[in-house]
């Protein structure tokens, strides 16, 4: 027989609001402004091998992508890359990093049947104000129990999040859009993992659905999560 479940974890980029949409948008535009030098595909492969190269530098988020693209911009030219191409893309950044907010569909509406009966975590990953900025305009953060900013996702990370909150792994459940970041680290700290695919997935957090795993489930969105608890609990 299952154990109660007392601790629900949310992701927050693509699982709460908007977010790879607007990196789309800018790797876009970063296409436009470098194509006399090369095709967009070209340019996308090389820009994915700098912010693949540079995590372990910059962390994930708006800035490590901004100078990763800076990096790209310099190596595709051989460093011929005009200072205004630069500026444009110091200036994509910062209009990123001011974007507002669009939650997803039945957001709100899922968090606050969720809110009585369940301790409710953040756990996301990326730059700390940033961060920070997005879960304040958001509007959800006083639904939240505790929130964990963190540079990466790992088993560890999410057994001592849970901890936090008093609730042992197998009385928790991570919920989120990632398959490598969200659902497979939680899975292995001895959580439930639930997959709720978002349609963009960046390509350094794509990962395979594990098979036939007890702790594994996959909704279409956010609406489903109380009736997918009440099936299991």
């Amino acid at each position: 027989m299952a154990k109660s479940l007392t601790t629900i974890a949310f992701d927050a980029d693509d699982t709460l609001w908007h977010n790879e949409r607007f990196f789309k948008l800018t790797q876009d535009r970063f296409a436009e402004l470098l194509a006399d030098f090369a095709d967009a595909d070209h340019l996308d492969e090389r820009l994915l091998a700098a912010e693949r190269k540079n995590i372990g530098h910059y962390g994930f988020g708006i800035k490590g992508f901004t100078l990763s693209m800076i990096e790209t911009a310099l190596e595709i030219t051989d460093g011929k890359v005009g200072s205004h191409v630069i500026q444009e893309i110091l200036d994509t950044g910062r209009d990123m990093l001011r974007h507002p907010i669009e939650l997803l569909d039945h957001v709100q509406s899922t968090i606050l049947e969720l809110t009585p009966n369940f301790h409710l975590l953040l756990i996301t990953k990326g730059d700390l104000l940033d961060q920070e900025r997005k879960l304040a305009q958001s509007g959800l953060g006083d639904y939240f129990d505790g929130v964990e900013i963190v540079s990466n996702k790992t088993p560890e990370i999410y057994r001592d999040a849970f901890a936090k909150a008093g609730a042992q792994a197998d009385q928790s459940m991570m919920v989120g859009n990632s398959m490598k970041s969200d659902v497979l680290p939680a899975i292995a700290a001895g959580g439930w993992g639930v997959y709720v695919p978002h349609g963009e997935i960046w390509a350094l957090e794509a990962a395979p659905k594990p098979k036939n795993h007890p702790m594994y489930r996959e909704i279409n969105n956010l609406s489903n999560l109380p009736q997918l608890i009440d099936d299991l609990f």
